[in-house]
């Protein structure tokens, strides 16, 4: 030890007759150490960190070290080491020693606050694992966060480098008021939003969202603090301002899904010239559909009654009610729908006329499915039309269908069998 500290007496006693030697050797030196506190910080204390995080506190929180804060902090280090190696460094004017220590605890500054805005995003990832963290999102806010302390940074960093007083430069800000408000408008916007939003509960990640005017239709995968993320049913994604969710009109199917029920309202369209009185004939025909054996048997007693009395009165006929193909068609349609397993029983089943148009009489069929998966929703929905379709015949009506080449073929070659006269 005494050899060592006699070698370095020696060495600076000769550097000490060359100046530019001195000070390049001893820039040399700090330079060394401060990468030799370096390594010490992040291979050695932060190993040992990590080893006593694990024990004590579990390693769901040995993580956050694993992340960049941790490492990103150890850059402290070297820099107060070179920030107060300075001042020992020879033959070194003021101005020198100054720059290098104002630049250093700028560095210190611009770490520090990568570091926070590091620990906002850990602190994010351990909110979303919290049951139900997805329907308040905090990331608009956390980002709010990060914004105000690069902003404090950004404020610290430059009166560091200038050498003034911070609340010099903070004083100045309040005349550039009106143009931070126009700079950061969308900003602004967007915070007022997200708060409307997790206050309102109205959007939540994971729902199905429908915006035309943003050509957004899929799952909300994101909502920051300026924008809002959409992946559409092709894959595709829709990302827009967040304050655009308070200004202009979207549609949330959560009400959908978290119901259980997904309506199904189409219509079939009819022949108006179909719609006709069933014979007594076509009515013990009917009788053998399940879904309206029931029906059959009241409705013909009531009109058997209401008839006796007409009769009775003297009227004619032509004054009695009878039975529609259409109206025991519609009595059908509406107990197969109560019949089915996949319509949902609690919510409105009907099937109703609308007004005849040029093409037809709508019949509407209005029920609600018991499953929402867009795949079974659809195989559903064509099940119910693949029968009713399929048993119209049976009630003598028919669907309105424009004319194709095969109707043509058909109608030429019945022609030519009976020629018209």
């Amino acid at each position: 030890m005494a050899e060592l500290i006699n070698l370095y007496q020696h060495l600076m006693g000769y550097f000490a007759d060359y100046p530019p030697l001195h000070t390049l050797a001893s820039i040399t030196g700090l330079i060394v150490l401060a990468l030799i506190a370096n390594w010490l910080a992040k291979r050695v204390v932060l190993r040992m960190l990590q080893k006593f995080v694990g024990k004590t506190l579990g390693r769901d929180n040995q993580k956050f070290l694993n992340m960049p804060i941790a490492s990103r902090l150890a850059n402290i280090i070297p820099a107060l080491v070179i920030s107060g190696g300075i001042l020992t460094v020879p033959h070194l004017s003021e101005t020198v020693v100054s720059i290098v220590q104002n630049v250093a605890r700028a560095f210190i500054v611009v770490t520090i606050a990568i570091a926070v805005g590091r620990i906002f995003d850990y602190i994010n990832l351990l909110y979303l694992r919290r049951p139900g963290a997805h329907k308040k999102p905090i990331k608009g806010y956390l980002q709010l966060a990060k914004l105000i302390v690069y902003l404090v940074a950004g404020v610290l960093v430059t009166s560091i480098l200038i050498d003034r007083n911070p609340l010099i430069l903070l004083s100045g800000l309040g005349a550039m008021a009106a143009v931070l408000m126009l700079i950061f408008q969308d900003t602004i916007l967007s915070l007022v939003a997200s708060v409307q939003i997790s206050s309102n509960n109205s959007v939540r990640v994971g729902d199905w969202l429908e915006m035309p005017q943003m050509n957004a239709d899929g799952d909300v995968v994101d909502i920051a603090l300026h924008t809002v993320t959409v992946q559409n049913w092709d894959k595709t994604l829709t990302v827009f301002p967040t304050k655009y969710l308070v200004s202009q009109s979207f549609k949330n199917w959560r009400g959908m899904t978290e119901s259980g029920a997904r309506r199904i309202k189409r219509s079939i369209l009819l022949d108006q010239t179909s719609v006709r009185f069933i014979t007594d004939e076509e009515v013990e025909h009917l009788k053998q559909l399940a879904p309206i054996s029931g029906y059959l048997d009241e409705k013909i007693a009531d009109i058997e009654a209401w008839n006796s009395k007409l009769s009775a009165a003297g009227k004619d006929s032509i004054n009695y009610r009878r039975l529609t193909n259409l109206g025991t068609f519609r009595a059908y349609a509406d107990n197969y729908l109560k019949t089915n397993p996949y319509v949902h029983k609690e919510f409105t089943s009907m099937v109703r006329q609308l007004q005849p148009e040029p093409t037809g009489i709508p019949l509407e069929i209005y029920c609600f499915s018991n499953r929402t998966a867009w795949v079974e929703y659809e195989n559903i929905q064509a099940d119910i039309f693949d029968h009713l379709l399929a048993i119209l015949p049976e009630f003598g009506l028919r669907v309105v269908q424009q004319p194709t080449g095969s109707d043509l073929q058909d109608l030429a070659k019945a022609l030519q069998h009976n020629p018209i006269h």
